[in-house]
Formats: C-alpha cells, structure tokens, sequence
C-alpha cells in the first residue's frame, strides 16, 4: 500500500477536476468543489493552503468519494 502524497489545495483541486468536480466558489483561504451526479450533489471544501495536511487529505478522499490510488505517491 502506498502512502498519501503531500499536495497544495490547487493540486488537491486538479485532482478533483479530473474526477468530475467543479469549482463552485472560493472564500478566503477555502474553495468548494462539488460534483452534481443525478439527483445528489456532493460538495467538498478544500484549503488551498501550501500543503493540505494528511488528516484533512483523507477527510477530502472519504467526502469526495474519489480513489485513494488518485492522491499516493
């Protein structure tokens, strides 16, 4: 098993895009990504911080439902 690379919030960002998501809004330090697929609507917030801790890294790969393969080294 491969571990979890460091990432910006812009790379986090083009990671999500790439799997469907969309920058709906930036606030301050913050930006939102959602993926609207049929009837639901899944929106992740993202710090767009130098590098995104490793605990809010998972809390993005466990909300956005994308593969964990996407974000390890």
């Amino acid at each position: 098993m491969s571990k979890l690379g460091h990432f910006s919030g812009t790379e986090v960002c083009r990671i999500l895009e790439q799997h469907g998501f969309h920058q709906v809004r930036q606030r301050g330090s913050h930006a939102v990504m959602q993926q609207r697929d049929g009837m639901s609507t899944v929106t992740v917030p993202v710090p767009m911080h130098r590098e995104v801790r490793i605990g809010t890294l998972m809390s993005i790969v466990r909300q956005s439902g994308v593969p964990k393969s996407a974000f390890e080294v």
